[in-house]
């Protein structure tokens, strides 16, 4: 039975403190369930003393004297009459198989639980505590301790007797014992003292704090965190205590360990209990004040102090009657279990799982985080199920009127469960948001009925033409009924017959069901930019080629592109022929194709210089240069016929015609500048001539010829003929840019002259070097006069060879004589042919 703590309205119509009746956001980290089955029953008829935890069982005593073993659900296994009153303490080894019961008349029983063979005495006094040693089980260390007004160490030797010894007496009864590995830990009046079972030394005596209560009626708690670690509770103060070994060099006559108090803090309420959780500690407090409800407080320790960390108010069983020393706590360390044991009630509290996490979380409404909890430890959660959780997320969206979220998360929680899907589609129809959960639907490899996916078609087609365009360009047109749907929209068009939005959806119908034909004629009535890319993606140009002056009217560069890209499916012939009546759009095609190649469409240049004239001036004269078609004579007519001056220049130029041509510029333009830059590119004489005789008489013509003729013509001729007395504009500066045009020049050609000597030089010293170089003569070669071998036979005898620079070799006695000049010798061979040094080198080579 599930056990309710803080904020449990009880029958009695109590509450637990006003701070925890709040509805508190922060989650609780322990659960609680009270342990019943059979110890329900034990306790109806008697009330719980004490109670000590194995990881396999529990062992619990009552105050009518009998102990019993439970199992973990709280089912009696085993039940021992040991006394007629209290049973004070029981006490387990590791292995659960060895049990020491002390009781209030004097009985100490120590026994196998499969054996029932050990130690039985009575004392004549209550013996209030006893600890097995943790190894008992094993033969060496049948070692037990007792407490009453002494602490008495119990120990089988090798007769099988039992021997006694008094490890500590004189200050008052021993209320509590604790024994792990070799250290013991108990409790009297004064304080809290540990015995090191392994050196026989007593190493610490902790003092109790508050001496003015009553050890019987708040005792100590004592816990061991690890083998080296004690917990002490008393009263209102908790003690965290390490056993440390003493450095060897410190020791003389102390023992071999010592203990520090690394923690010491008060609390606000009295300790009943104590146990660890990880580097936390788990308290049991009772609040004297009206008998409250016993606490169970998570706190972290500090030095000095303790910081809280969760705390929960217990509705135990009669707690009004009950006192602090009427509480412990016990725990299992294998499994994280805390008993909160009450004379009349037994409740165990856990750390909650991720159940209990998404459980938490579930009551607070917080269902995208139990959803995120539920994903990522679906392996682990067994009482919850991710898909119901999200079904629980969405119903509460829905229930908020949140219809977008609920719609977006059905896309993650409902998953390939097609029934759900359809269930979750209706929900949203009736509540009359179908639009929200239409993007949101499977479309992939998971479809859902193609009923489905037409409702939400029909829904949107009622009210929202746009959502309906964008449900159709997005889903694929496999998911429903096309000619349903096709039928629906004429339907509406028949009211609406201009409505672009339902035209253009049509059109996208009709190429899903690859009617290109109609889907095309739509496009083109609405002008739509998606028309070119229909045409290519389904090669439609034979349903284009009597439309093609709708497509150049809804766009001329995008048409005559995709008209220039695909001449093997429809041909310029075509093309000109069907845009003839259109003569600015025919211009626009034939214009792009002479761009694109001037050779293609020659045949129709003719007839574009009238198309540049009438509709493109500025790419008239381009056409002309680039054109090689074009006849020369009608393009001249029809510039003369409209007075294009700068067309006709070029034309009378390019016809040979220069003379007229200049004539133009110098009457017509007045443009000295153009003309001297005409008279520059035909580089005729003549031409120079007659600008120089037109501009005589003509100072601002004058000015420019200065500027711009000393390049070309000598600038005296002009000067020469200057009429004395003219007033002739910025004449100074011309003369000036004269000179220093003509300096210039002097100094460029007096640097050309510079870089020509020294380049000379350098080259006829590089071919000094290589002549002065040696010349191998050997057996392969000739003279050139006797064509016998240079070299002689007999090389003891000696010979004369005569070597040029030109390679050439010849003996000394076949050489001519050497003329007029004495001791002056010339190749026969490069003499004769006139070629210079060097030249016998080629020729061996060939």
């Amino acid at each position: 039975s599930v056990f309710l703590f803080f904020q449990e309205r009880q029958q009695s119509g109590e509450f637990t403190d006003e701070s925890e009746e709040e509805d508190s956001e922060e989650e609780p980290k322990l659960k609680y369930e009270r342990l019943s089955n059979g110890v329900s029953e034990i306790l109806q008829s008697d009330a719980a003393s004490c109670m000590t935890v194995h990881d396999k069982f529990l062992a619990l005593g009552t105050h009518f004297g009998k102990v019993f073993l439970l199992d973990i659900q709280g089912n009696a296994t085993q039940k021992y009459d040991v006394s007629s009153v209290k049973i004070n303490q029981i006490s387990l080894d590791e292995s659960g198989e060895n049990v020491g019961i002390c009781s209030e008349d004097g009985k100490v029983q120590v026994f196998g639980l499969y054996t029932r063979e050990g130690f039985h005495e009575s004392f004549d006094c209550p013996v209030k505590v006893v600890a097995l040693h943790p190894q008992f089980s094993r033969s060496n260390y049948k070692q037990f301790v007792t407490g009453g007004n002494k602490l008495l160490l119990y120990e089988r030797n090798w007769l099988n007797r039992w021997k006694m010894q008094v490890l500590h007496e004189g200050e008052g009864t021993i209320t509590n014992v604790k024994w792990r590995a070799n250290l013991i830990a108990w409790a009297n009046n004064l304080g809290v003292k540990i015995y090191d079972f392994s050196t026989k030394q007593r190493i610490t005596n902790v003092l109790r704090d508050n001496v003015s209560l009553r050890p019987d009626m708040y005792p100590c708690s004592l816990c061991w965190k690890d083998d080296t670690t004690l917990i002490i509770g008393w009263g209102t103060s908790i003690k965290i205590c390490a056993v440390k070994e003493r450095n060897p060099t410190e020791m003389r006559d102390l023992p071999n360990r010592y203990v520090e108090i690394v923690s010491a803090f008060e609390t606000e309420f009295f300790i009943c209990g104590l146990a660890p959780l990880a580097d936390q500690l788990v308290t049991l407090f009772f609040d004297e004040e009206d008998r409250a409800r016993p606490r169970l407080d998570i706190i972290q320790p500090l030095p000095e102090s303790c910081e809280e960390i969760s705390s929960d108010a217990l509705s135990v069983r009669f707690y009004q009657d009950n006192e602090c020393r009427d509480y412990r706590l016990e725990h299992s360390e294998g499994e994280s279990l805390f008993y909160i044991i009450s004379p009349k009630d037994i409740v165990v509290a856990k750390e909650r799982d991720q159940d209990d996490h998404i459980d938490w979380l579930l009551e607070k409404k917080k269902y995208e985080e139990a959803l995120m909890a539920a994903e990522i430890s679906f392996k682990n959660i067994k009482r919850h199920d991710v898909q119901k959780i999200g079904m629980a997320y969405i119903n509460h969206l829905v229930e908020n009127r949140d219809y977008d979220a609920a719609a977006r998360k059905c896309q993650k929680v409902l998953g390939k469960n097609m029934e759900l899907w359809e269930n979750e589609v209706y929900r949203f129809k009736t509540i009359g948001q179908l639009k929200a959960i239409s993007q949101y639907l499977p479309r992939g490899d998971l479809r859902l009925r193609p009923a489905i996916y037409e409702m939400i078609l029909h829904d949107f087609l009622k009210t929202d033409y746009e959502g309906f365009a964008t449900l159709i360009r997005e889903w694929p047109g496999e998911l429903y009924n096309n000619m349903a749907i096709v039928q629906a929209v004429n339907d509406h068009l028949k009211k609406d017959p201009t409505n672009s939005t339902l035209l253009t959806t049509l059109a996208e119908l009709y190429t899903y069901d690859q009617r290109y034909d109609r889907a095309l004629e739509i496009y083109l009535r609405l002008r739509h930019k998606d028309v070119y890319q229909l045409i290519h993606r389904h090669n439609l140009f034979s349903s284009i080629e009597d439309k093609i002056v709708l497509l150049m009217e809804f766009d001329k560069e995008k048409a005559v592109d995709m008209l220039l890209d695909n001449e093997d499916k429809i041909s310029i012939d075509k093309v000109v022929v069907e845009l003839d009546r259109r003569p600015e759009l025919l211009h626009v095609y034939l214009h792009k194709l002479f761009k694109r190649d001037h050779h293609k469409g020659q045949k129709y240049h003719e007839r574009q210089i009238g198309l540049y004239a009438e509709y493109d001036r500025p790419n008239l004269l381009p056409f002309l240069r680039d054109s090689t078609h074009c006849p020369l004579e009608k393009a001249l007519e029809i510039c003369q016929q409209r007075n294009f001056v700068e067309e006709t220049v070029f034309l009378l130029s390019r016809m040979g015609n220069c003379r007229r041509a200049l004539q133009m510029i110098m009457e017509e333009l007045e443009d000295v500048d153009k003309a001297i830059e005409f008279a520059k590119e035909q580089d005729d004489g003549e031409l120079w001539e007659d600008l120089i005789s037109y501009s005589i008489d003509k100072p601002p013509f004058i000015t420019g010829l200065l500027n711009n003729i000393g390049t070309h013509v000598d600038p005296i001729l002009l000067i020469k003929r200057i009429k004395e007395g003219m007033e002739i504009p910025n004449l100074r500066d011309s003369l000036v840019k004269i000179l220093h045009d003509y300096n210039l020049q002097i100094l460029l050609r007096e640097g050309c002259k510079k870089i020509l000597v020294a380049d000379s030089l350098s080259l006829l010293k590089k071919m000094h070097r290589t002549q002065m170089r040696g010349v191998r003569v050997d057996e392969g070669n000739i003279c050139e006069s006797c064509h016998s071998t240079i070299l002689p036979s007999d090389m003891a005898q000696p010979f004369s060879v005569v070597v040029f620079h030109c390679r050439h070799m010849f003996h000394k006695e076949c050489l001519p004589s050497s003329g007029t000049i004495p001791g002056l010798q010339f190749c026969n061979i490069c003499s004769a042919k006139r070629r210079g040094p060097g030249s016998g080198i080629l020729e061996m080579k060939k």
